[in-house]
């Protein structure tokens, strides 16, 4: 399984562009991305989206860095040896979209992803229901944000600014606490899972 994080410009995935993304394989934890890029041209930017992940309009626009085609280039030769690509991760969908359309506009590489997904949000509303919780709503909808599921295995909120190497991470430590129940990672290894004790 592919856990894959998308840091972008805004939150549309025909009018932003990606600025990093971050991955690991689930299966290898020490296979690891981690790869920044500047927009395409004509990408729009919103500043809420910056604050999230921590680049500024001059790192994302900076000519020396490689294009959004390059670095989505660049993901796929690294996934492309995966026993198993499904990607994976908190809304997977977003991080789904971005970099299919980023390799639609570079037209130099051919999609080799499913469209079926994992995500962390569902893996731990199911695993909180099995286990006689009840997720937390917020306006009569789920509220298992990735701080909640965090949260919910043990493990502190995410540092801000959001990386997309430390939430793809995140996401994968998730992944393997709710579906194997056992740790994952060296970083994660001090927070207990609350079910365990």
């Amino acid at each position: 399984m592919i856990v894959v994080d998308v840091e972008a410009s805004g939150t549309d995935e025909r009018a932003h562009s990606i600025v990093s993304v971050g991955a690991l394989e689930l299966e290898k934890p020490g296979r690891q991305f981690y790869e920044e890029c500047r927009i395409w041209d004509g990408a729009h930017i919103m500043d809420e989206a910056l604050e999230v992940n921590g680049f500024s309009k001059e790192q994302i626009t900076d000519p020396k860095k490689q294009g959004e085609g390059e670095l989505a280039k660049k993901f796929i030769e690294w996934a492309l040896p995966a026993a198993d690509r499904t990607l994976a991760g908190q809304n997977p969908s977003f991080d789904r979209d971005f970099l299919r359309l980023a390799t639609e506009r570079a037209g130099h590489t051919e999609w080799p992803f499913a469209f079926r997904t994992v995500d962390t949000h569902t893996l731990a509303y199911m695993h909180m229901v099995k286990r006689g919780e009840t997720p937390p709503l917020e306006h009569q909808r789920s509220a298992l944000d990735l701080d909640a599921v965090l949260n919910y295995c043990g493990i502190p909120r995410e540092p801000e600014p959001h990386n997309a190497l430390t939430g793809a991470k995140s996401h994968a430590e998730v992944i393997s606490r709710l579906l194997y129940g056992k740790k994952l990672l060296p970083e994660f290894e001090q927070f207990d899972m609350p079910w365990k004790s």
